[in-house]
C-alpha cells in the first residue's frame, strides 16, 4: 500500500444537500493520482477509527475526496467543521508497469510463444494498449481480450 497521508490534520467538511458527500474530507496532494470512480480505493484511520476500501473520489482539476458516513462520524464523535487526524493508504494496485510482467502473464497462460510469433508491430500495439490502461481492472480486460485473440 502506498501512503497518502500519515497523521495529517484535516477538517471534516459539511455541505448540505450533497447526498453521500454531505460530510467529506478533501485529501491534499491527490490531484495527480490517476484513476476513475470506484477504481481508487483507500484504507486507513480517521481519529483512530479504521476504515477499509473507501472510494477516493475524483474531482476535476482538484484534490480528491472521501465521503465520511454516519457510522464513522458517530464512532469518532465529530461533525462538520471539526478537525480530524487522518492516516490513509492507497490500496495497492497490481497494475502492470513493464513488458516483462506482461510476458510473464502470457507465459503463464501458455500464450507467450504465440505472442512472440506475431509481427513486431502487432506485439507493440498489444503491449502499448495494455500498459497504457489507467488501472488494473482495465488492464485485465485488455489482457483477456489479447489471450482470447491468441488462442
Amino acid at each position: 500500500m502506498k501512503t497518502i497521508l500519515e497523521n495529517e490534520k484535516l477538517i471534516l467538511r459539511h455541505e448540505p444537500g450533497k447526498g453521500a458527500w454531505t460530510y467529506h474530507l478533501v485529501i491534499p496532494g491527490t490531484k495527480d493520482i490517476r484513476g476513475s470512480w470506484g477504481a481508487m480505493k483507500v484504507s486507513g484511520t480517521i481519529d483512530g477509527y479504521e476504515f477499509k476500501d473507501l472510494n477516493l473520489a475524483p474531482v476535476t482539476n482538484a484534490d480528491k475526496m472521501i465521503s465520511v458516513n454516519g457510522t464513522i462520524r458517530k464512532a469518532i464523535n465529530k461533525g462538520g467543521g471539526d478537525e480530524v487526524i487522518v492516516t490513509m493508504y492507497k490500496n495497492s494496485d497490481n497494475k502492470l508497469r513493464s513488458e516483462d510482467q506482461l510476458f510473464d502473464i502470457f507465459n503463464d497462460a501458455g500464450m507467450l510463444t504465440k505472442f512472440k510469433a506475431l509481427p513486431n508491430d502487432e506485439q507493440e500495439e498489444i503491449i502499448d494498449t495494455i500498459l497504457s490502461q489507467p488501472n488494473e481492472s482495465r488492464q485485465e480486460q485488455k489482457i483477456m481480450a489479447a489471450i482470447k485473440k491468441l488462442s
